[in-house]
């Protein structure tokens, strides 16, 4: 069973996964510039955080559009 397939039985579609990617997007950026507000000391921690979240978007989006594909195969 693939990771789509059990996002679709709990409830998830392609394209909330797609928005989900955005908004990490957002997220990253947020994070990344109170990154900048906080002291020196603490100012790896806050961009290795950013940096983490950075990550999310590619994997939310093709997560998203291999669910997509299989919504559309399903309905044919």
């Amino acid at each position: 069973m693939t990771v789509g397939r059990v996002l679709h039985r709990v409830g998830l579609r392609g394209a909330q996964l797609q928005w989900f990617s955005l908004g990490s997007v957002g997220f990253s950026i947020a994070l990344w510039l109170r990154a900048k507000t906080v002291d020196q000391d603490e100012r790896g921690n806050a961009e290795r955080r950013a940096v983490f979240v950075g990550l999310w978007p590619s994997m939310f989006w093709l997560i998203g559009d291999s669910m997509r594909r299989e919504e559309k195969g399903r309905r044919s």
